[in-house]
């Protein structure tokens, strides 16, 4: 297949399907893409899903951007508050010749594995452990779950713009659960968006501290109610 990228234009928000792409050709896309550049035009802003030979390119807005940071940011700080080693990789390209898909999230995190490929500078599926949380921000598009499932993932964040939707992997499908399996004591689906919409007027420092206190404040209730559990 020849794919004559420096002719491709995907308009912000919205997507590109390119039917009937091989794996081989898939990942040659990438290492023509992975430099950032090809015959002098940055085009590494795309973001590219494949599975099962089907290529969805992707031209991210601002909004969407915005979304992806502070969301990102949010999960950091949860994690170091309540002292949790962590590896955040991003927009990592993730794919995996046997199970023929491949993924870019929004963002991404190990967490219960972050040991098995601390220090890596190459993930490879084959042999390492796919991420413990992907995050998609779908607010101009929906993200598939056939090459989630396909890798493994066992969680799955969705951001519509409005609502947090929460995907756990159970018997090798995607069940929707207000409850985090990372996170199973807080009601992340409600804080999370409450504390991204609050960054939009108080900015983003202030959200984060905001939320920082919030934890501790959550942390202190399950420490005194285990104290008081240990005296009765």
């Amino acid at each position: 297949m020849l794919l004559e990228l420096n002719q491709l234009i995907v308009r912000a928000g919205h997507q590109l399907l390119i039917k009937d792409v091989s794996w081989s050709a898939y990942k040659r896309i990438l290492a023509e893409l992975g430099s950032d550049v090809y015959d002098g035009l940055r085009l590494r802003s795309f973001r590219m899903s494949y599975s099962q030979g089907v290529l969805e390119i992707m031209a991210p807005l601002p909004e969407h951007e915005v979304a992806k940071v502070i969301i990102g940011d949010l999960v950091k700080v949860l994690l170091e508050e309540l002292d949790l080693e962590f590896w955040s990789l991003g927009s990592t390209t993730f794919n995996q010749e046997s199970m023929d898909a491949g993924i870019e999230p929004d963002d991404c995190f190990y967490i219960q594995n972050e040991a098995r490929i601390r220090g890596k500078e190459r993930i490879n599926l084959e042999t390492d452990p796919p991420p413990d949380l992907a995050i998609e921000i779908d607010i101009t598009s929906r993200t598939r779950f056939n090459n989630y499932q396909a890798l493994k993932v066992p969680e799955l964040w969705r951001w519509n713009g409005s609502k947090l939707e929460i995907n756990v992997l159970f018997n090798g499908k995607y069940v929707e659960s207000n409850t985090s399996s990372i996170f199973p004591n807080l009601p992340i689906y409600q804080v999370i968006p409450e504390y991204l919409m609050l960054s939009k007027t108080n900015g983003r420092n202030a959200t984060m501290k905001a939320f920082r206190a919030w934890i501790r404040q959550q942390i202190s209730k399950v420490t005194l109610a285990n104290g008081n559990l240990q005296n009765l």
